[in-house]
């Protein structure tokens, strides 16, 4: 789920794949060109900081040391590459996105506290070490929207502003029936097979940005790689509510964007109403015929949302 759409350079280098589905070494050498050219269209480099704990956090950072810094964190079975096209968009900010602790390039230790508040405590050791961690707009999606909202209720004073992309974690809001009976055992975000992954592709967007399978292949291999360690961390944030902490943000004031795919089959477009009244100060923008990761599916739209709601801040 990284890339929104293939620029011709993209296709160029994809025709030479083929029609392959299987992960083989010049699909991934090409998917991995892919994704680079991407990191370089939106000026962004790929950075490493030790944790105190020794796990390593892996984190894209573009060059716009001067503009204000935005945290952006991904959802469950993402990584820092989910916001990669968007970042185009947000050449203004100072960007810093990671690859949280279990996921893209980060360590993955099994035996790790992967909840909201232990991953936002991880979040701000790397912005204090990069001397940012007191002047910080905050924004995630699915899972990484519960961690903004951790973060914010943990350290109010530091964070300016918040923007949650159809985010997880608050749960009175109950499931949808897409997820209904789901069980760790039988689940669509979690991924056994290449074809659990191509289901998945489609069952998180309402209109998929095309990818050819042989990049899906490759994809789909690092979330089966990691598929012990997913239903481990799937199974700690289904039970980590953050609603209790959503009200610091409230009573702090800080300006919150919430947006949501009204096609939305992971988390129920209705939380927003739970949002609406636990954080009375959010704005809402429901987005029509969009699913549950609006940054890849309406970039430019998203893009465009976020950029008026800070410009409404200044």
């Amino acid at each position: 789920m990284l890339l929104k759409r293939l620029g011709l350079a993209a296709i160029f280098s994809l025709a030479i794949v083929g029609c392959t589905t299987a992960p083989n070494t010049l699909a991934v050498n090409t998917t991995q060109k892919l994704i680079q050219y991407e990191r370089n269209k939106s000026d962004l480099a790929v950075k490493t900081l030790t944790l105190a704990s020794g796990d390593k956090m892996v984190y894209a950072e573009n060059a716009n040391l001067k503009g204000e810094p935005l945290l952006l964190i991904h959802g469950f079975g993402g990584n820092k590459d989910n916001f990669t096209r968007i970042a185009d968009e947000l050449g203004d900010y100072h960007l810093i996105v990671p690859d949280l602790l279990g996921f893209g390039e980060s360590s993955k230790p099994m035996d790790a506290d992967y909840r909201s508040e232990a991953q936002a405590t991880r979040l701000h050791e790397l912005l204090q070490a990069k001397g940012l961690a007191s002047n910080i707009h905050v924004g995630g999606n699915s899972m990484g929207g519960a961690i903004s909202v951790a973060y914010a209720a943990k350290y109010p004073k530091d964070v300016k502003s918040l923007w949650l992309v159809d985010t997880a974690g608050f749960w009175s809001a109950g499931i949808p029936k897409s997820l209904a009976g789901a069980t760790l055992d039988n689940n669509p975000l979690l991924i056994k097979s290449k074809e659990d992954f191509y289901k998945m592709y489609d069952f998180v967007m309402y209109k998929p940005p095309y990818l050819p399978k042989s990049v899906k292949a490759v994809f789909a291999q690092e979330r089966i790689n990691n598929k012990e360690l997913d239903a481990k961390i799937l199974e700690q944030i289904v039970t980590d509510n953050v609603e209790e902490r959503a009200k610091i943000i409230a009573e702090y004031k800080i300006p919150t964007l919430v947006v949501w795919g009204d096609k939305d089959k992971v988390i129920k477009p209705e939380t927003v109403t739970v949002i609406k009244d636990i954080i009375p100060q959010a704005q809402v923008i429901m987005m029509e015929d969009v699913g549950h990761v609006p940054m890849i599916e309406a970039l430019d739209e998203t893009a465009e949302d976020y950029k008026a709601f800070r410009e409404e801040l200044e």
